[in-house]
């Protein structure tokens, strides 16, 4: 299996761009956010257009509310052109998957939207080849029959029977036998840890039982390891942020502030198997929005994410409790969101 990994977002735009480009058969693309507003740097919307011309088949699917700053205009002149421009809306659940395939052989996943404020973030994508494709082919047609698509050479990869082989290699969250499920990873994983367990997430407002999990990983022994960003781009989420560091660390977990924002996802485990998707480490991911990853047990993948995730510790504060104490504002954050998600 080919890879590449993209450690900032235009890092990842630059890969994909390029992939986009040379196209010769289709394009299937998903995205929590997908604007308009990069053609200066990068023109997503003008390399797809230049694509159809060449005949190249082009299915795009974007989050409904993700991708509600999208002009019209931007979808109009891409449908005129050929493209199957697919919008996901069912309810309270988002699409926030970040895929795209290009001629079935080429897989871009991970945590970077289309977006140009978030053009200097870090974060994470993998650039994919190999029998990996297959699966991501699978799991993106699902997104596709969801928002009613009815093209039958996408909906047959539902049926790719070798899938079946690798299907260990794909966490997801879509209602099918062939992938496994995000919170049922996450939770054998935790358990089975025997050293360490490493979280990179820019959001962290955990469901209780995963808190009880890492609680419990604490007391056999394990070292839990949280890097987030000291800021992110919602001062909301910075003082909820705040307060489950503060409760985590009470249990033991160490925590890794980052000086600047950081969208990277990645879940690893006693530095042998990591997980890199979508998937924030809060309640919306686990459980309610479709998130898809892929986990690697494959040596060199592990060195490389090691020695990215060193680096960006490397560069962190330590979370001190006793240098700032939680506060009113600390708690009225939780309070106010747990009106919203009172699960928690």
């Amino acid at each position: 299996m080919k890879y590449k990994i993209y450690t900032t977002s235009e890092k990842a735009w630059d890969g994909m761009i390029e992939a986009i480009r040379g196209a010769q058969k289709s394009i299937f693309l998903e995205m929590y956010i997908f604007l308009d507003d990069t053609k200066v740097t990068h023109d997503f919307f003008g390399a797809i257009k230049e694509r159809l011309g060449a005949g190249v088949k082009v299915v795009i699917i974007a989050d409904a509310y993700g991708s509600l700053d999208l002009k019209k205009e931007a979808v109009t002149e891409l449908r005129t052109a050929g493209a199957e421009f697919m919008f996901f809306s069912h309810l309270l659940r988002r699409t926030h998957r970040k895929i795209l395939i290009v001629d079935e052989k080429i897989a871009f996943l991970g945590g970077v939207n289309i977006n140009q404020k978030i053009i200097a973030w870090n974060d994470l994508q993998i650039r994919l080849q190999g029998r990996i494709v297959k699966p991501l082919l699978k799991t993106f047609s699902y997104g596709y029959k969801m928002c009613g698509g009815h093209d039958q050479e996408i909906l047959k990869y539902q049926k790719n029977s070798l899938i079946k082989k690798i299907k260990s290699w794909v966490v997801d969250d879509w209602p099918n036998k062939d992938t496994a499920y995000l919170k049922d990873y996450y939770r054998q994983k935790i358990i089975e840890a025997k050293e360490v367990v490493t979280i990179v997430t820019p959001y962290l407002i955990p469901p209780r039982w995963l808190m009880a999990l890492l609680d419990n990983a604490v007391q056999r022994g394990v070292r839990v390891e949280f890097v987030i960003p000291k800021f992110t781009d919602i001062i909301f989420i910075d003082r909820v942020n705040y307060y489950y560091a503060a409760k985590l660390s009470e249990l033991g977990v160490i925590f890794y502030f980052l000086p600047e924002m950081n969208h990277a996802k990645i879940f690893m485990v006693d530095n042998q198997e990591a997980m890199v998707g979508s998937s924030n480490f809060d309640v919306l991911s686990i459980g309610l929005n479709v998130e898809s990853g892929v986990f690697f047990t494959q040596k060199a993948i592990i060195n490389d994410l090691l020695k990215i995730i060193n680096r960006w510790k490397s560069s962190a504060i330590h979370f001190d409790l006793k240098k700032r104490p939680l506060n009113f504002v600390d708690f009225l954050a939780k309070v106010t969101l747990k009106l919203f998600y009172p699960f928690l």
